[in-house]
């Protein structure tokens, strides 16, 4: 007994120091030189701008909800009063700012986003490896780091989506005052992403999907497969009773207050503010302003040279180019590049908003398995019902789908993944690289959940395939890192890097 204690305690310790070397590396790469470049950073020509105006009491008109430019704001305000992060300033967002006061927060923000998804793999399967290589992953990918080290406001849509997701999940394993807390937080997560942009909501949504399927499944199977389900192990690495499951559990009312009414309220409460700087137009003209306003813009590359498709994304076929700039030591030094190195002659400087190409391809492939096998287990099943006879089925324990709650993580990943992707496919204005973050969670965690399994398996060349994904993500993850945190390059070193024609 003593033995098995001391065995815990050291997997504990383990884990912790793996995720706090996680939040380390995160917190490293996205305060390294911060103010790097002494200037509004693609959308920080909105974003910086707006929430300074806020703090200036300057009327503007915005496009989307107002809650990341207070958060920015917020970060303005504390980043002038701080005795560092001064050695830049520019008064491009309408007051004289070091790029410190207007990114450090976002940059504090997203350090943490890893450490979040990996609670909510931890939430779903209760296990410490999936947990690490899911928080690993999301701190090795590119898209996330850049949008982290700029004024925008995507960390802060997936972020609190994120949250109202794992609060959720937390509720269903609770009871009483703490069900109700965890029910509340998850609503004020659902609404704040919402409050963002109103592709925040798709969070929202693909826990309506999943609540639907949990729904159908315990109706299908009835009381009686619940409790076999229950007591049913298909893998040891996965637990019996998933808590997505346990999502019926929750009844109307709890429902209604976590996914309808306080994300309702905080998202109308989070325009407050806003129209009390800028009371015309009013809140129900605002919505109309904001929604009007994305159908009026066209796509196309007139519109944006980096405009992408939704069926793109998951092979990042266009990422986009948040900053380029040349520099050479014959030219007069330019203030909003940092100096070359030295004995350098010429140098590129480029910031682009991508992921990493190879966690990124892997994790559509580990996605397209996890369909393979959930489209596999319900034909076996449809199957098997089908073929028995209704004697042998009450006769004998009935054949439930999904038959264990590793077949639960893989309906959570797809109905998320695509409640992200699909309401894409009908929207016609210019649509970016970055809509995918959403996405990109899901499938980083459907890679980790292979890799978590094969690392685990008895046989040899699996456990071998899932330490190579390992290095293979971070090796390309170094390989990038120059053009995520906008290091000087030679032409040549900046070629290499341009592995597809669409990334220029």
């Amino acid at each position: 007994m003593k033995l098995n204690k001391k065995q815990f305690n050291k997997s504990t310790l383990v884990f912790c120091l793996g995720m706090f070397a996680v939040l380390l590396l995160s917190l490293t790469l996205r305060f390294w030189e911060l103010e790097r470049f002494n200037t509004l950073v693609f959308d920080e020509v909105y974003y910086a701008k707006f929430a300074n105006d806020y703090l200036t009491k300057t009327p503007f008109f915005n496009a989307h909800p107002p809650l990341s430019q207070y958060i920015i704001a917020i970060g303005i305000w504390i980043g002038t009063h701080l005795p560092f992060g001064k050695t830049a300033v520019n008064s491009m967002a309408g007051s004289l700012l070091s790029p410190w006061d207007y990114r450090w927060l976002n940059a504090l923000t997203g350090s943490f986003i890893p450490l979040v998804v990996g609670g909510l793999a931890y939430q779903l399967v209760r296990r410490r490896t999936f947990a690490f290589l899911a928080a690993l992953f999301i701190a090795c990918d590119g898209l996330f780091l850049v949008e982290s080290r700029y004024a925008l406001n995507n960390i802060y849509l997936v972020l609190f989506g994120i949250l109202g997701q794992l609060f959720i999940l937390k509720a269903v394993e609770a009871e009483g005052k703490k069900r109700w807390l965890w029910l509340v937080l998850s609503g004020i997560g659902f609404g704040a992403s919402a409050a963002i942009k109103w592709n925040g909501l798709w969070f929202l949504f693909g826990t309506y999907l999943i609540l639907i399927c949990a729904w159908a499944v315990r109706v299908i199977q009835g009381n009686r497969g619940n409790e076999e389900q229950s007591r049913e192990v298909d893998s040891p690495l996965i637990p019996a009773e998933s808590p997505v499951q346990k999502l019926t559990k929750l009844n109307f009312i709890e429902l209604c207050l976590s996914l309808a009414i306080i994300p309702l309220l905080v998202y109308s409460i989070s325009w407050i503010p806003h129209l009390h700087f800028n009371p015309t137009p009013n809140f129900w003209q605002m919505q109309t302003e904001i929604l009007t306003y994305h159908q009026r813009i066209k796509s196309g590359p007139d519109v944006h040279p980096y405009c992408s498709t939704w069926y793109s994304w998951p092979l990042m076929l266009r990422p986009i180019v948040y900053f380029y700039k040349t520099a050479s030591s014959n030219a007069q030094p330019d203030p909003v590049l940092p100096p070359l190195p030295e004995g350098a002659t010429q140098a590129i400087f480029d910031v682009h908003a991508m992921g990493n190409p190879l966690l990124w391809w892997l994790s559509t492939l580990a996605l397209l398995l996890v369909i393979g096998v959930l489209v596999h287990r319900i034909l076996v099943w449809l199957q098997t019902r089908n073929e028995a006879s209704v004697e042998t089925i009450e006769q004998q324990r009935p054949i439930l789908f999904p038959p264990t709650a590793e077949m639960w993580l893989g309906l959570y990943l797809i109905v998320n993944w695509a409640a992200n992707l699909l309401p894409w496919v009908k929207v016609t204005r210019c649509i970016f690289l970055y809509h995918y973050m959403g996405c990109s969670v899901f499938a980083a965690l459907a890679l980790a959940w292979w890799v978590d399994r094969w690392l685990h398996s008895p046989q040899t060349r699996l456990r071998g395939m899932g330490v190579t994904i390992i290095f293979l993500v971070l090796g390309a993850f170094i390989f990038w890192m120059p053009m995520y945190l906008g290091l000087p390059l030679s032409q040549m070193e900046w070629k290499i890097r341009m592995w597809l024609p669409s990334w220029v």
